[in-house]
């Protein structure tokens, strides 16, 4: 376990067992060229060997690794949800050099058991090839607080309206309201990580109300983004 500072950064790198990370405070983001994927405290982040990565964190941040040199059914970069149960087997297997071998394994497997059954979730946010798109994400990631429409977008990034839609289609695989929907929560997860109100967190990431904040935050992580703020 780490303890890292806020605005910490691990650079790229790679490594050949699969990883699993988990931030027991703040929030960790993991960037590969594919996407970025985020984890607050409630969520980890698998990593499969071999895949170049980096890190970002936010807010004072308790980083928790545990590697895995067993086959994995994640080829990607996934995000999936920590229980009470896997919170504590990841903190535990993260002080391996605490642990009499035996009952490590014991641990390990355990731990590797129950990610198995743990739901995927999507706080991803897949990176575009094609330089329109990249165009048109950039100027939405800019400044939340504006609303852009994908005819606005495909004029100042020099794509059609339709050409647009195809192209978050094939190569985000969502819609632009969705893909906007989930760049709004990364945010807010970052932000929440650094303790920024709730109320101000809406406004910053673009939505009308703190209640419509709220609606989708609990909807997407299962819990109300007050809860950030009392993680332990």
């Amino acid at each position: 376990m780490r303890h890292l500072g806020k605005g910490s950064h691990i650079a790229r790198h790679r490594h050949t067992e699969h990883q699993l990370v988990y931030a027991s405070s703040g929030a960790a983001e993991v960037r590969t060229d594919t996407g970025r994927w985020i984890a607050p405290p409630d969520r980890a982040i698998w990593i499969p060997g071999g895949y170049w990565h980096e890190h970002e964190f936010y807010g004072p941040t308790r980083f928790h690794l545990v590697g895995f040199t067993a086959a994995s059914e994640w080829a990607a970069p996934t995000v999936l949800a920590t229980t009470a149960l896997v919170r504590e087997l990841v903190i535990a297997c993260s002080a391996q050099s605490e642990l009499p071998g035996p009952e490590y394994a014991r641990l390990h497997q355990v731990l590797l058991d129950q990610l198995r059954r743990s739901p995927q979730l999507r706080l991803q946010l897949p990176a575009a090839t094609d330089e329109r798109l990249r165009r048109a994400c950039a100027l939405v990631e800019q400044d939340l607080t504006v609303t852009w429409t994908l005819a606005e977008l495909g004029h100042r990034s020099g794509a059609g309206e339709r050409t647009l839609t195809r192209l978050f289609r094939t190569e985000l695989g969502m819609t632009y309201p969705r893909w906007r929907t989930q760049l709004r929560l990364h945010h807010a997860v970052r932000l929440l990580a650094e303790g920024v109100a709730v109320t101000t967190v809406a406004h910053r990431c673009g939505w009308a109300t703190p209640s419509a904040f709220i609606d989708v935050y609990r909807a997407a992580l299962g819990h109300t983004p007050g809860r950030a703020h009392r993680q332990p």
